[in-house]
């Protein structure tokens, strides 16, 4: 298959995300442009039911602005997928119409199933794992927290649990910094879902993908110019990402902007997103995990390689 120029467009509850690429499903990708901005499309979901107008409108102008660079970069198609907010927002449709007359592209609003299985397609191209291992993949979204269950000779098992960092923000914490007791309400609401899985697994090796687990390495590094190549295939432990969520927790949010690492506009929710983090390897007794940073986008990428060829 001779190499194809593709676009490939995550629309995620905080985070619109477009990778542009020049792929060849037999020989890898070669990246041309890793686009992201923190739009938060899922604003107010949780408590509204319905995405927000403001929200709606700087996402859309990002999606436009993103998309027109894609096309002028060479992309002869843009695959584009939306996840939790437009799933659970009753204008969802009348957004994904947006989408289409403003760029040109047909947003998949995929099931949290689908989320995790094109998440584990990124992580199996883009990691080097034992194949032999039980592998659990996490990827920690504004809305929604997906689970993967990847064992030898045993379908691929994922769940979608109502978990996220934006939800759980807006759901428990009230203060700034947030309080002791908020803090523990974060844990038991994170337990009670992880609780609810039902799975007796015990995995070899865990993977987190997306803008959480990637931030949160990039604290702990304290890494003033974010660096893919060093936080991918990072191996995060228990006691880094503990050391961190204590310096989060403790800090007012413009302190928390200010930290080496951040996104400001992540600032306000990435203590929720560390909690998830924290209580998923505590629940599966894990003590490290391995940070991808090719998410959702990357499997689109490499579904649209395997469907041309």
């Amino acid at each position: 298959m001779n190499p194809i120029k593709l676009g490939a467009l995550d629309v995620g509850t905080n985070t619109v995300l477009m990778l542009v690429a020049e792929g060849d499903f037999a020989g890898g990708i070669h990246t041309l442009a890793d686009l992201a901005r923190i739009t938060r499309l899922g604003r107010g979901v949780d408590a509204n039911g319905s995405l927000d107008p403001a929200a709606v409108a700087l996402t859309l102008d990002t999606i436009a602005e993103f998309a027109a660079r894609a096309r002028a970069l060479g992309a002869e198609k843009i695959v584009g997928a939306a996840t939790a907010a437009v799933r659970d927002a009753s204008n969802g449709a009348a957004f994904i119409a947006q989408v289409k007359r403003r760029a040109g592209i047909d947003l998949e609003v995929i099931s949290g199933e689908t989320e995790a299985q094109l998440s584990w397609l990124a992580v199996r191209k883009g990691l080097q794992l034992d194949p032999a291992d039980k592998v659990l993949v996490v990827d920690i979204g504004g809305g929604s927290t997906e689970l993967i269950r990847a064992e030898p000779g045993r379908k691929l098992e994922v769940a979608s649990l109502q978990i996220g960092s934006v939800r759980l923000t807006e759901r428990i914490i009230h203060h700034d910094p947030p309080l002791a007791r908020e803090a523990a309400d974060l844990r038991l609401a994170i337990d009670d879902a992880l609780r609810g899985l039902g799975w007796d697994f015990a995995p070899d090796t865990m993977v987190g993908i997306a803008g959480t687990v990637t931030t949160v390495c990039a604290l702990t590094l304290r890494m003033e110019k974010y660096d893919p190549a060093i936080v991918h295939g990072y191996r995060l432990s228990l006691a880094e990402i503990l050391e961190t969520l204590a310096r989060l927790a403790a800090a007012p949010l413009e302190q928390r902007k200010q930290l080496p690492g951040i996104e400001p506009a992540r600032a306000d929710v990435i203590i929720a997103g560390a909690a998830i983090l924290e209580r998923v390897m505590g629940h599966f007794g894990l003590n490290q995990v391995i940070v991808s940073d090719q998410g959702v986008r990357w499997g689109l990428l490499w579904r649209e390689l395997e469907n041309t060829q």
